[in-house]
């Protein structure tokens, strides 16, 4: 039965009791037209027993009064009324048994009430006659909607037709679906979706770099784990990863190799400074960084030679040289230094 909607019965009492000569029991005289006017056929009247023939007993029979009825005939079962249910009361069907009528959500009976009760007449015939019409005044609102744990819903008016949407907390994501709506039997169309823990997988290691975390099969949304490089090389991107909201780790990082500078014999810029590439630590530079060669530009104006800068810069082991920069020979290097590209005038 609809939640919230007045639980009334249209009953029909069953006058299926049997007629003593005491008057203990009490029958409506026969009213043979509101009886014709429900489709109702009355049988013969009568008295007491002894007014009827073969085994038929002196019984009342609603507007019929008192009639001659055989009790162990049965009504036809099942019963299909348009728009509603229907269910027996009781396992009998016979003269008397009772027959609950229940309108579907958004219908209801003439009389405004949604649920009523059918006798099993002495003509074998159902009462109930009145029909589940669609309620053209239905009552508006739904009761709050089911809460959901770890979670929350959007919306505060539940009028009939509307709808809540649910959403999760950080860490947490719906099982079930987003949407319930107020329906016209005052019921929600379904229960709360639930919220469920995100986990994320293992995040693995990266190339040439580990991973700093106490080792688990899952993670929690929201943990963090942290990344470190080799001996080396070069951190690219953040060493912190999180496990997110929809069960993926943030981007990892990259471990990135240093760069050797392909130079041999003439100075570059590095760090803001003019040195020999003896003067590199190693003669290597970090991911990233920059280095600036000297090239050899012929002046037109003044028909001689001058240098101009060329930066390149290192990207995981690579160092480019310039198209333009042409490596001193060892005779340049060793018997005119100062001849050397990256130390002739600049343009």
């Amino acid at each position: 039965m609809p939640h919230g909607a007045p639980f009334v019965l249209l009953l029909l009492l069953p006058w299926g009791s049997h007629c003593t000569t005491d008057g203990s029991n009490t029958c409506p005289v026969r009213w043979e037209e509101p009886a014709e006017r429900t489709g109702q056929s009355c049988q013969r009247s009568c008295s007491q027993d002894r007014d009827c023939s073969g085994r038929r007993q002196c019984l009342c029979d609603e507007d019929c009064g008192l009639s001659c009825v055989t009790p162990g005939r049965s009504c036809p079962w099942p019963v299909r009324i348009e728009n509603a249910e229907t269910r027996l009361t009781q396992a009998s069907r016979s003269f008397g048994a009772l027959l609950e009528v229940t309108c579907q959500p958004g219908f209801k009976m003439a009389n405004g009430q949604g649920v009523a009760l059918s006798r099993c007449q002495g003509d074998r015939k159902w009462s109930l006659t009145a029909q589940c019409e669609r309620d053209l005044i239905p009552s508006s609102f739904c009761n709050p909607p089911p809460e959901t744990a770890n979670g929350f819903h959007s919306g505060a008016s539940y009028r009939t037709g509307g709808e809540v949407r649910y959403k999760c907390k950080r860490g947490y994501q719906l099982d079930g679906s987003d949407t319930i709506r107020c329906q016209e039997n005052q019921e929600w169309s379904g229960p709360a979706p639930a919220c469920r823990p995100v986990f994320c997988p293992p995040p693995g290691d990266i190339a040439e770099g580990y991973l700093v975390a106490v080792e688990k099969t899952q993670y929690r949304a929201g943990e963090l784990v942290y990344y470190l490089c080799k001996r080396n090389y070069l951190l690219d991107g953040s060493n912190r990863v999180t496990c997110q909201g929809n069960g993926t780790w943030s981007p990892r990082p990259f471990c990135r190799a240093r760069c050797t500078v392909p130079a041999q014999r003439s100075r570059v810029l590095y760090q803001g400074r003019k040195l020999w590439i003896q003067e590199i630590p190693e003669g290597q530079v970090q991911h990233g960084e920059t280095v600036t060669f000297y090239c050899r530009s012929q002046n037109q104006t003044q028909s001689q030679t001058c240098s101009y800068p060329a930066p390149s810069r290192c990207f995981d082991g690579l160092l480019p040289l310039p198209a333009c920069y042409d490596e001193p020979t060892w005779l340049q290097y060793n018997l005119f230094p100062q001849r050397v590209v990256s130390e002739i005038h600049p343009c």
